[in-house]
């Protein structure tokens, strides 16, 4: 009996896709105060792990409070300054600015928020699903939220 050939990968389809910035997909899920828009996910490229695209946010505006279930979250700052609440009242408070990287870890209700009153806030958002999970939450912010220095193995606690 002879053996039956392999199957051969399609790669010209089945292969490295090209997303050009122009013709990203606005038909997302949305949460009041930014704009979200799809580049790679399930729908578009057959991504069957992560979701990314881009989230603008206007000049001293924010975003209305929200969670992304069971996902986690990565926001890559391109342009602008971003403000970032979380907690369960909004009530801790840390910004980012070029360069920087946010991570949100799942369920975490958060809220973000253009620091700029003249200068629109750009990211890169990048979620552990295909699926663009956003519960959008009826919170009331505390009105002094609780700054926290973002700490890591190279950002040390500032000193008093």
């Amino acid at each position: 009996m002879g053996q039956q050939p392999e199957a051969r990968t399609d790669w010209r389809n089945n292969g490295v896709k090209v997303i050009p910035g122009d013709q990203l997909d606005p038909n997302t899920a949305q949460t009041p105060g930014m704009d979200r828009q799809a580049a790679i996910n399930l729908a578009r490229v057959g991504a069957q792990k992560i979701w990314a695209g881009t989230v603008t946010i206007h000049a001293n505006a924010k975003t209305g409070a929200h969670h992304h279930g069971a996902l986690e979250s990565v926001i890559y700052v391109l342009k602008g300054r971003a403000r970032m609440r979380w907690g369960e009242r909004l009530e801790y408070v840390a910004e980012a600015g070029p360069g920087d990287f946010i991570f949100v870890p799942p369920y975490v209700p958060h809220q973000e928020i253009n620091a700029s009153t003249d200068e629109t806030l750009e990211c890169v958002l990048v979620r552990s699903d295909n699926e663009a999970v956003v519960v959008n939450l009826d919170i009331q912010p505390v009105e002094a939220p609780e700054p926290v220095a973002w700490v890591d193995p190279i950002h040390r606690q500032p000193g008093p």
